[in-house]
């Protein structure tokens, strides 16, 4: 019998996975699998962080980025691979306390960077975490 073969994951511009647009865990932990180099590891922290801060998070892959949510709610949080850095992005990061260091275009947006072989301040993701997934966030979930 032929074996299987899977195609590798293709990386899009700055190394972000192309992986297709489907809900649930199982997509999201194939971007974090094809995440290229240290951002792997960096992306399956970030998740744990994201998963022990919201129980029961809902998660998705939209326009080839992570997208976490609560049901009812929308979206809270994107996550996307650039070429030097991870970009976390919370849809209404201005609100939270204090906010992500990173401003947008978009007055409600902030962002954080993760960049190899920076300290995560996990305390601080969970708190910005907990923030954003009780507040309204972006489309449904």
């Amino acid at each position: 019998m032929p074996r299987k073969t899977t195609r590798p994951v293709k990386l899009l511009t700055g190394g972000n996975p192309q992986i297709a647009k489907a809900d649930g865990d199982a997509p999201v932990q194939a971007y974090i699998a094809a995440m290229p180099g240290w951002k792997r590891d960096a992306g399956a922290r970030l998740d744990a962080i994201i998963e022990r801060a919201v129980p029961g998070v809902r998660k998705a892959v939209k326009w080839n980025s992570p997208f976490y949510g609560v049901e009812g709610k929308g979206w809270f949080l994107g996550v996307h691979c650039c070429t030097k850095y991870i970009k976390v992005a919370f849809f209404q990061g201005a609100s939270l306390k204090p906010p992500p260091p990173v401003g947008s275009k978009d007055p409600h947006a902030r962002y954080f960077h993760i960049y190899e072989g920076e300290e995560l301040d996990e305390a601080q993701i969970a708190r910005w975490v907990k923030q954003a997934s009780r507040l309204p966030g972006w489309g449904k979930v």
